[in-house]
């Protein structure tokens, strides 16, 4: 079969929108039987060796945890501290938003249920304390997408399980990009509402808020220091995040009650159902494609058309920032990772390097129309047109495309930490 009519179908199926697992899993099975001359029992055993992989436990547990948090009081709990720490400060409040979604996804690790949380309260105090409505909205997107950048990160994870790359080595390696982002955010937050109302320090306050929401700061902590320091692996993290999760939430907190927690699991199960079938067949697609030398033949062609590293980068970010606005990002990273990370170690790029670029650019599919999925979502929590969120957004994305260049232009912002900077 040509290759100019699976590509035609591809897109006519994406224009029409249909569901992306399904598009992918017409277009592979074509490939197998007429392109490559296999059979759909070898395209159902593809389907089970990508999944049947320990590192994937994570993902469900992850999101579960993710979005008990989100129905619980962690979120606001976090949001008393950085307020009580930011106040003093001239836009102290937005900078408080920027640090507590900074914090929470180090809990959660994806983007929307970051954006959710910690927005439905910090919006309507953003509001109430004169800051503009432009503002107010724009931050929350693009705060949110925090999650995808700082550690632990879902996108990481599909990334790890697309390309073999160190998923470890990708969580220490994203602080460098996800501070960064952190600090733009605060500096643009304090240049634009440098004269909005601030209060006073009280050590009274901060003492109580650290008080009670100690239980919530602790976790990151001990997430993410047993990842680093080898105690436990990124499948056995996703296990003590939903477990301490549930317990500080039911015995500790007591703010959610055990009969939420089925629509919760039902929730997470949805999210997770849209996840592992596109794994499924993507991984597929990547099988066929490594035995039919797709990707050696990419490099080939590359090194007669692509002449030096920024050409390259303006390929590949041209061709993510494109993909990350028409279909949502883990489609993205399962669909192009496998072919892009060979053709990052071919022109010299370090692979975790690499995968921080591709991660930080992906990062901007969530606010950029029109599949931006934090736009779509906020529209309905925020109860704003889609025009209004759009307008919103635009500063952000410049500061985003700043950041983007910096991943771009300074690897040791990603690789010091892992001792290569």
């Amino acid at each position: 079969m040509n290759v100019f009519v699976l590509v035609a179908i591809f897109v006519a199926l994406t224009i029409l929108r249909v569901n992306v697992a399904i598009t992918l899993a017409l277009v592979v099975g074509l490939i197998h039987v007429w392109y490559a001359d296999s059979s759909f029992e070898f395209l159902l055993q593809d389907f089970w060796f990508t999944v049947d992989r320990e590192v994937l436990l994570s993902l469900p547990m992850f999101i579960f945890a993710g979005v008990i948090m989100s129905r619980g009081s962690i979120a606001a709990r976090l949001v008393r501290v950085m307020k009580a720490i930011t106040g003093p400060v001239p836009g102290g409040l937005g900078i408080a938003a920027v640090l507590t979604m900074a914090l929470f996804s180090a809990i959660s690790g994806a983007s929307v249920v970051t954006m959710m949380a910690v927005g439905t309260l910090m919006f309507p105090a953003l509001i109430s304390a004169g800051y503009s409505r432009s503002y107010s909205l724009g931050l929350m997107c693009s705060g949110g997408t925090l999650g995808v950048i700082i550690p632990p990160s879902i996108l990481m994870v599909l990334y790890g399980v697309s390309t073999e790359v160190s998923i470890t080595d990708m969580f220490k390696a994203g602080w460098g990009p996800g501070l960064t982002m952190v600090a733009a955010l605060c500096a643009y937050t304090l240049l634009l509402n440098s004269r909005t109302p601030t209060t006073p320090f009280s050590g009274k306050e901060l003492l109580q808020a650290l008080r009670d929401g100690i239980w919530s700061i602790m976790m990151p902590v001990i997430l993410l220091g047993g990842i680093y320091s080898g105690h436990f692996t990124v499948t056995e993290a996703s296990a003590i995040s939903l477990g301490y999760a549930l317990i500080i939430e039911l015995l500790i907190h007591r703010d959610l009650k055990p009969h939420y927690i089925r629509g919760i699991a039902t929730e997470s199960i949805s999210l997770i159902g849209s996840i592992l079938p596109l794994l499924a067949v993507a991984g597929s697609l990547n099988t066929i494609l490594d035995y039919q030398g797709v990707p050696q033949a990419v490099v080939a062609w590359s090194s007669q058309a692509i002449h030096s590293q920024w050409q390259l980068m303006l390929v590949v970010n041209s061709l993510l920032v494109l993909a990350g606005a028409l279909m949502d990002e883990g489609s993205a990273i399962v669909i192009f990772a496998p072919l892009m990370a060979p053709l990052g170690a071919a022109y010299g790029y370090d692979p975790v390097h690499f995968a921080m670029i591709v991660i930080v650019n992906l990062q901007l599919g969530y606010v950029v129309p029109p599949v931006a999925i934090n736009l779509i979502v906020a529209t309905v929590v925020f109860k704003a047109s889609f025009a209004e969120v759009c307008k919103s957004v635009l500063p952000f994305i410049v500061i985003m495309l700043v950041v983007l260049l910096i991943t771009i232009m300074v690897p040791q912002l990603s690789l010091v930490f892992l001792g290569r900077g």
